[in-house]
């Protein structure tokens, strides 16, 4: 969990209200992603976002991210990338989904349930809404907000305006861009994080709960992601998904990038730490991992591309393109490995570069399981075949963090702390 004021931010709630917009198709929804949709009536709702945002105005670099919340646990899980704090950006998390207002299940762990005091007044009207609630939520804190005591930004001036989402939030951000952005143009720039490369639906109200006996599905439609709009969107995935996402490869663009994390998982074991923090603060469960999760986080990776996309939205050059994970064209499709079972090509993070285990984002277990990949140490015999000594392991993995920071897909402070980490935990 970040400390805010240390790093100079304020965070404040503020609830959104208003008429959301739903939207049904025109004709099918195809791979292309060119999907067509009309208004389909409108209801009330009332929600909340979360606002973190610089406390000195001139630390603001002008652009505000607008963040779908995941409601795959049941509850809402924020995305957290450290080039916003670092980087001075205003950060909106928005409760755009039913699950994170009202809950699912017998026992919902939804905002009204967790406090209904404080949220008792929150209305959703079913998720076929959500994605004119997301356009409420970015009108809210956009360029053409009101201004005045109720501005949730406090008088910053925005330029643009990003949206960001991971896993379940990807597939609605997907349909977002292929259906809605062509009526609204709500957003500048659009950052989808672990996506299975399918949409979700845009018409219906069933949700995801995944202690059904048969959960509803939440991937809809295999699809390309439409690049004919003026917004700029970047797509980092991890290992995890890569099998999923590969029929729906597509080439970069002068408005899309792909990038894929080799040996990173959907949950890396630091992300399931920090998270396990914050559910022992709120009293929300958390699944077990059966395996030792992979060790290889996505989220450095998907922190550079955050400052790759505003630059690119804002008229700069594009991201640095990036090969993606070898696969092979076997029947079923499968990823290619090296000697140590750790996956060729992809961005190379130092960890996966320099290795000292077997990394991967798949795992041996199905379900919601299986997105903490896998974590295999290598033994003390292989690790001296591989490095020698201490000093041969740090050697190469310092001049492999140099080597992604000049490739683009890491940020220098970030590189610094995968540095400082080996040092500090190498088993040689």
């Amino acid at each position: 969990m970040d400390d805010l004021a240390a790093a100079g931010y304020v965070e404040e709630e503020r609830f959104v209200e208003g008429e959301a917009t739903a939207y049904r198709p025109t004709a099918e929804f195809g791979p292309d992603g060119l999907w067509a949709v009309e208004p389909a009536g409108s209801a009330p709702f009332r929600t909340r976002i979360l606002v973190q945002r610089p406390v000195d105005p001139t630390r603001f670099n002008g652009t505000v991210v607008v963040g779908w919340n995941n409601v795959t646990a049941g509850y809402e899980l924020l995305a957290e990338l450290p080039s916003i704090l670092e980087e001075g950006y205003a950060y909106v998390q928005a409760s755009v989904q039913a699950v994170g207002i009202d809950g699912v299940g017998t026992e919902p762990h939804g905002l009204r349930a967790w406090d209904p005091d404080r949220y008792g007044s929150l209305r959703h009207p079913g998720d076929r809404f959500s994605y004119g609630i997301f356009t409420a939520c970015a009108q809210a804190v956009g360029r053409h907000r009101p201004s005045g005591p109720s501005d949730p930004l406090a008088g910053l001036q925005v330029e643009q305006v990003l949206a960001l989402g991971a896993s379940q939030s990807a597939a609605r951000l997907a349909t977002y861009i292929n259906a809605v952005q062509p009526l609204t143009s709500a957003f500048d720039g659009f950052l989808v994080l672990i996506h299975f490369g399918s949409g979700a639906s845009i018409d219906d109200d069933q949700v995801f709960d995944a202690n059904a006996p048969r959960p509803a599905p939440v991937f809809r439609t295999r699809t390309r992601i439409r690049d004919d709009l003026e917004a700029r969107i970047m797509v980092v995935n991890s290992e995890t998904e890569t099998l999923a996402y590969y029929p729906a490869r597509q080439p970069d663009s002068d408005r899309f990038c792909f990038w894929e994390v080799a040996g990173a998982s959907h949950v890396s074991a630091s992300q399931r730490a920090r998270r396990a923090a914050k559910c022992e603060r709120d009293g929300v469960p958390m699944r077990e991992s059966l395996h030792e999760p992979s060790h290889i986080s996505y989220v450095p990776a998907a922190s550079a591309a955050l400052d790759h996309l505003r630059r690119w939205a804002a008229g700069g050059p594009p991201p640095p393109s990036q090969p993606p994970i070898a696969v092979l064209a076997t029947d079923p499709p499968t990823i290619e490995r090296d000697e140590h079972g750790n996956a060729r090509g992809g961005v190379r993070l130092p960890g996966i570069e320099v290795p000292i285990a077997h990394n991967t984002g798949i795992s041996p277990e199905t379900g919601l399981a299986g997105l903490d990949g896998l974590h295999e140490p290598f033994t003390r015999e292989v690790l001296v075949a591989l490095y020698g000594d201490r000093n041969g392991y740090l050697t190469r993995f310092e001049a492999a963090a140099k080597a992604a920071v000049a490739a683009g897909v890491l940020r220098p402070s970030e590189a610094d702390t995968l540095v400082d980490e080996a040092r500090t935990s190498t088993p040689l």
